[in-house]
């Protein structure tokens, strides 16, 4: 006997599309093909729609805790499940940073019973704690080590010279998470900004050059450690030929497009303004193009939000003053299931970036797949159905979006979690089914 079972559904992965019944028992997928009604507990019809595995993002700022004014665990997770998120890793640069044993503790605590969707809790790295990553990292409840900070962003950490990064790759054995910005470019860059100055020049102060450097040196480092690096919210086509090759080497490195990146260009700060100011900058179309050819390819492993929330007045501020990070984690999915109804990409690309790889490179245990013995991580969507969004439906305690206004295709009707609705029928249903994401690492 099924205690739920979604009937008449198409099941889509990475690698297969068919017409089939879900069967789930005790929170997880028990049977897949046709199941008799009379088998299950509670039969929900789902003809006509698409069954994808729930979404992994594994780049999200919950701002808890100490910065909850923004974002909060709570309400990060509520807006990840109603947009098809059914589990998120969660960025240390919050106050104060995750760092410590005791800190990730913390976390893990405050987020039991408050949380809609699984969750787990990158380590940060700094120059006080180098010496204990390779303990840190395995610790229950985390990925690794990330986000590593090459150049300043919002929060205090920073491990901005090679001396420093050198000692993160060498100690521990986890994929490490790179943001990849030169510090020491950006400090010389700052002179350049003008009198008056305006958003628009955001990605001049934050250069290309700054990216590519940063990728680079990390990269070298990667070849002398042996260690894995993943490469976050690359911007820049002239990054994309140093990771094609570090890949063709077998250095074992990955690296994250944003929806964001794909979806915005510099002509959008007009409009936009700081509303889509963010680290790694929105480029120019160029750049964007080659960001696109590069999901195309393959050459790109994961999708992820980095939702990174403010509120309006802070946002409001006159740059540089203005925080840079946007919200995303709700939108993700949709945004990205809007790219597939226009043919920019398959949706068993969008799925390999959103779970099957999350889940891979990370050794997510029982997780990122539409398979018989995983968790009921589910994602129920219509790509028939065209929403705009607007603010009453973002859940985010930031209560804005940078694709406010814009009509997508494609939306989010269910979201299970641990076989359990948070969302149904596109309404929140039942928060707290969370749990704390288990990996498989020897």
């Amino acid at each position: 006997m099924y205690d739920l079972v979604l009937k008449g559904g198409t099941v889509a992965t990475a690698t297969r599309t068919e017409v089939s019944d879900v069967g789930i028992v005790e929170g997880r997928i028990a049977a897949l093909g046709s199941i008799r009604p009379d088998e299950a507990g509670e039969v929900v019809d789902v003809t006509g729609l698409h069954i994808l595995p729930g979404v992994i993002d594994s780049q999200v700022h919950f701002r808890e805790p100490g910065l909850t004014h923004k974002e909060d665990l709570e309400s990060g997770s509520r807006a990840a499940v109603m947009g098809g998120v059914t589990s998120f890793f969660d960025e240390p640069n919050v106050e104060p940073t995750t760092t410590t044993r005791a800190a990730l503790e913390d976390k893990i605590d405050v987020a039991r019973g408050r949380i809609w969707c699984n969750a787990a809790f990158w380590v940060g790295a700094s120059n006080d704690n180098l010496d204990e990553l390779a303990e840190l990292e395995m610790l229950p409840g985390t990925p690794g080590v990330g986000e590593v900070f090459m150049g300043s962003s919002t929060g205090p950490l920073l491990v901005a010279d090679d001396a420093s990064l050198l000692k993160v790759l060498q100690n521990g054995t986890r994929p490490v998470a790179i943001h990849a910005e030169d510090e020491f470019r950006l400090r010389e860059r700052k002179a350049l900004l003008s009198e008056h100055p305006h958003v628009r020049e955001h990605p001049n102060l934050r250069d290309v050059e700054s990216s590519r450097l940063a990728t680079e040196r990390v990269l070298r480092l990667s070849r002398q450690t042996g260690r894995r690096v993943h490469v976050l919210h690359v911007s820049t086509a002239d990054e994309l030929p140093l990771l094609a090759r570090a890949k063709e080497e077998g250095l074992g490195t990955t690296c994250e497009v944003t929806p964001q990146h794909l979806s915005f260009t510099d002509a959008d700060y007009e409009s936009l303004g700081t509303k889509i100011q963010m680290n790694t900058p929105i480029r120019d179309a160029t750049h964007q193009a080659s960001l696109w050819n590069a999901v195309r390819t393959g050459l790109f492993d994961v999708l992820g939000s980095d939702h990174a929330p403010h509120t309006n007045e802070e946002k409001s501020r006159p740059y540089p003053g203005s925080p840079s990070g946007i919200p995303g984690v709700q939108t993700m999915l949709p945004v990205m299931l809007d790219w597939v109804t226009k043919g920019a990409l398959t949706l068993s690309r969008l799925i390999e970036m959103t779970s099957r790889n999350p889940a891979r490179i990370f050794g997510v245990r029982d997780r990122g797949s539409i398979t018989v013995g995983h968790w009921a991580d589910i994602a129920v969507v219509d790509l028939g159905a065209t929403f705009e969004v607007t603010q009453r439906w973002l859940q985010s305690k930031c209560a804005w979006s940078p694709f406010e206004g814009r009509t997508l295709h494609g939306k989010p009707i269910h979201t299970l979690v641990n076989g359990s609705f948070a969302v149904r029928d596109g309404q929140l249903l039942e928060s707290g089914l969370g749990r704390i994401v288990d990996f498989d690492w020897k």
